[in-house]
């Protein structure tokens, strides 16, 4: 009996950028995406982060923010507050910019870490599209694949710790685009990385 074959994944690297700690008080200001790679049973094949990518600002849902979380992205939420898109269309262009990407393929949301972006991306793909293309586990955290693969426990892991090499050349500038083109690069040299050899 062939064995059965699986459909492709499309990584997708997820920043958001929001001011406060989580969605429904607070709200996500920023949300960038590049699609980072394709795995299959053939193999991983990195793709070039910056050549489909996806970015929108929103309008704040709600009075409330935390001046620090705020500080970190130095967006301006008066301005967003006119300017921004509303939460339901930016969510619904993400979903259609993901399903167009992912054609034949399953779409997967890698973060670093993962659990505060997908946090605030779920919510907000619920609350506002009623699903999300990435159901509701189609999420790759990085920080835990490095740890794995270092053989680390995972508090230990920061960015400062790994190798050099692992690392993107690009600043991480909390702008959501530029930090998920970067993380993609990230997350491209890990899975290459053959890790660290266990005694």
């Amino acid at each position: 009996m062939a064995p059965r074959r699986v459909r492709p994944s499309l990584c997708i690297s997820v920043d958001i950028e929001a001011d406060g700690p989580i969605p429904g008080p607070y709200s996500m200001l920023s949300l960038g995406a590049s699609v980072a790679a394709t795995q299959d049973a053939d193999g991983f094949r990195a793709a070039d982060p910056e050549e489909r990518t996806f970015y929108r600002e929103l309008r704040p849902i709600s009075e409330e923010f935390v001046p620090e979380a705020l500080a970190v992205s130095g967006l301006d939420r008066d301005r967003l507050g006119t300017e921004g898109a509303e939460p339901a269309e930016a969510m619904r262009e993400f979903t259609d910019w993901v399903r167009e990407a992912a054609v034949g393929a399953q779409p997967v949301m890698c973060g670093y870490p993962a659990s505060y972006d997908w946090t605030f991306l779920y919510w907000y793909l619920i609350r506002f599209t009623g699903s999300s293309p990435f159901g509701h586990s189609g999420c790759l955290d990085m920080k835990t694949l490095y740890a794995t693969k270092a053989g680390l426990p995972l508090r230990a892991v920061a960015k400062g710790t790994m190798p050099r090499e692992l690392l993107s050349r690009r600043r991480h500038t909390h702008h959501a685009l530029d930090d998920a083109i970067e993380q993609a690069e990230l997350f491209a040299n890990l899975m290459a990385w053959p890790g660290t050899s266990l005694p």
